[in-house]
């Protein structure tokens, strides 16, 4: 953690006691931290991931979040538009009723609302569970 915590110091061009200062977390349990004495507590840590604008996984492992959400490309985007297209017209033909009733125009968009989310919510989902380690940004 200490490694992580020293290059955000060079990367911010900070001090130690700057930091201490500012966070109000002591000197001497920085010290304790950096020779290995005692192992540093989440509120502690959060005071100093705070300051550098960092999570706390950062300044424990070093790395950046993985795990950010997949995006959607402009031809996933295009193949939902193209998918919602066809499906409302076959929603806006005469004759569709729900509970006995003619579905109005709002239940419609709301149909068309929630089939939109799903689509891009399991194209997303796909690509987290597809994409070959090889190509996914670490």
């Amino acid at each position: 953690m200490y490694e992580n915590f020293s290059k955000l110091l060079q990367k911010h061009g900070v001090t130690a006691y700057k930091v201490s200062k500012e966070t109000g977390v002591s000197q001497s349990t920085l010290s304790d931290w950096k020779r290995g004495i005692s192992t540093p507590k989440n509120d502690k840590l959060q005071k100093i991931a705070n300051y550098f604008g960092v999570t706390i996984n950062y300044l424990m492992t070093g790395k950046e979040e993985s795990e950010k959400e997949p995006q959607l490309k402009p031809r996933d985007e295009k193949d939902i538009k193209n998918i919602l297209a066809n499906t409302e017209q076959l929603l806006r033909q005469e004759g569709l009723m729900f509970d006995g009733n003619p579905a109005s125009p709002e239940a419609i968009e709301s149909i068309l609302s929630a089939m939109q989310i799903g689509m891009e919510m399991a194209k997303k989902k796909n690509k987290e569970k597809y994409t070959p380690k090889k190509y996914k940004k670490e």
